[in-house]
């Protein structure tokens, strides 16, 4: 086995006639990365020669081998006949009348309701975007990039006025990364394509990151989120330990790279200020060196052109990298606080194999709406409805959230909302309680 995608003979598995016929123990074997199998609405597919081709990465394919990925299929694309046509050829057979369509602990009765809520918002046209909506967006950004330099090139370089400036860029870029996270989902245009552009336009040339290392990163995080080994944001390169699960596990192996007891505290003088301009930069640049993505590279080389030639006649060229360097601080701290309230406090644990309103449910949670709380999070608040429709245009999450609510009381699944502040409180007293019970663990077990 493990041939998905290579020519075989006819009725070989891989040759896309799909004569066998498995049970899911059969199926779970191949979950590997040199030997994958998944099924998508009962038919068994060979996937490892092809996960390597695959345009959202490789890793977000392994993360469902041996696994029923119906789901999660559904859930990224928006033209399913056209990408079943790329399974065609992986095509090996199909599940056994007497196997369930379901595979491990799955809730039936939770598939059967979320998809039927998912038809419903299809035939609501709650998936169709709003134009208006996201050219406004767009034209926010560019009149802050645009008064941020007119600032300067007007009134000087003064202290005060640098700091201002630099603010008005920060939240261009945070209104820019909400915005690029809009068409990466391919959640504003019908055509995948004019999205894909859209994308490498706002991340490229507006931000200075890749679009595709975003991709392979991001749909890693929805396809399994807070899931140790498959969700990169819950990798914390062992600076910090999360949930209830990891600090114990770190401290009965005596494991002590840094003191986790104290973990809360030096949150933020690590987390906050260097994410984005520290460790997103150093993998952003090995990415696309490694894979020789050269248009990104492009894209990201535009950027630094535009703006060294804004700002080097004004500040010289150390004084844009300082500022560069200080705009990027500011909106790091904004972006984790609102990635990690919503993630952070929730059940990060290992692999459980739990259905895919289930799996969503339990490790995010949304903030309050209001205007402010919409605008500043890019609608992230409701973090719900975006994990649960990934493609869904985030004007609509407010007219989806009550329908979810209903159906998560209905199978009696949590559904948690919080004000604003409680979720950036909850970041630390997570972190405090996971670094509680690491010391706890090392000390005692």
């Amino acid at each position: 086995m493990g041939g998905g995608g290579q020519l075989t003979e006819p009725g070989e598995p891989g040759s896309g006639r799909g004569d066998g016929v498995y049970t899911w123990e059969e199926v779970q074997r191949h979950c590997n990365r040199n030997d994958q199998w998944m099924v998508i609405d009962r038919k068994v597919y060979n996937t490892t020669q092809w996960a390597k081709r695959h345009p959202g990465g490789f890793r977000v394919i392994g993360h469902y081998a041996g696994e029923d990925a119906t789901e999660a299929f559904t859930a990224f694309h928006p033209d399913l006949k056209f990408v079943k046509k790329f399974l065609k050829p992986l095509l090996i057979g199909e599940l056994a009348a007497t196997e369930p369509s379901h595979d491990r602990n799955k809730n039936a009765a939770v598939i059967e309701d979320f998809n039927t809520l998912r038809d419903q918002l299809e035939t609501k046209g709650l998936f169709r975007a709003q134009p208006l909506f996201f050219c406004l967006q767009l034209g926010q950004i560019l009149v802050l990039d645009a008064l941020a330099w007119l600032i300067i090139w007007i009134w000087g370089t003064s202290w005060t006025l640098t700091f201002l400036c630099s603010v008005i860029l920060a939240i261009a870029q945070t209104q820019a990364g909400w915005l690029q996270h809009d068409f990466g989902h391919l959640s504003v245009f019908k055509k995948t394509s004019w999205n894909h552009l859209l994308h490498k336009f706002v991340m490229g040339h507006l931000k200075g990151v890749s679009a595709n290392w975003w991709n392979h990163r991001h749909f890693q995080h929805h396809a399994k989120p807070n899931v140790f080994s498959k969700d990169p944001d819950v990798n914390m390169l062992h600076l910090f330990v999360v949930g209830a699960t990891q600090p114990v596990e770190y401290g009965i192996k005596k494991i002590k790279f840094l003191p986790y007891h104290h973990q809360h505290k030096y949150f933020l003088l690590v987390g906050p200020p260097l994410l984005i301009p520290a460790y997103f930069h150093v993998m952003i640049i090995y990415t696309v060196l490694w894979r020789r993505d050269w248009v990104d590279l492009a894209w990201i080389i535009s950027y630094y052109i535009r703006f060294l030639c804004c700002y080097v006649p004004m500040y010289g060229v150390f004084g844009s990298i300082a500022l560069i360097c200080f705009v990027r601080c500011l909106e790091s701290h904004w972006f984790v606080w609102v990635t990690q309230m919503n993630h952070l406090p929730m059940d990060i644990d290992h692999e459980k194999h739990r259905d895919w309103v289930t799996m969503q449910l339990q490790s995010t949670c949304n903030i309050e709406t209001s205007l402010f709380n919409d605008w500043f999070t890019g609608h992230l608040n409701f973090q719900i409805e975006h994990h649960l429709f990934p493609r869904m245009p985030r004007h609509n999450y407010h007219l989806v959230a009550p329908m979810v609510h209903a159906l998560c009381e209905k199978h009696g699944i949590p559904y948690q909302v919080k004000t604003m502040w409680r979720g950036l409180v909850d970041v630390i007293r997570s972190l405090k309680t996971s670094g509680d019970l690491w010391l706890d663990a090392y000390l005692h077990k």
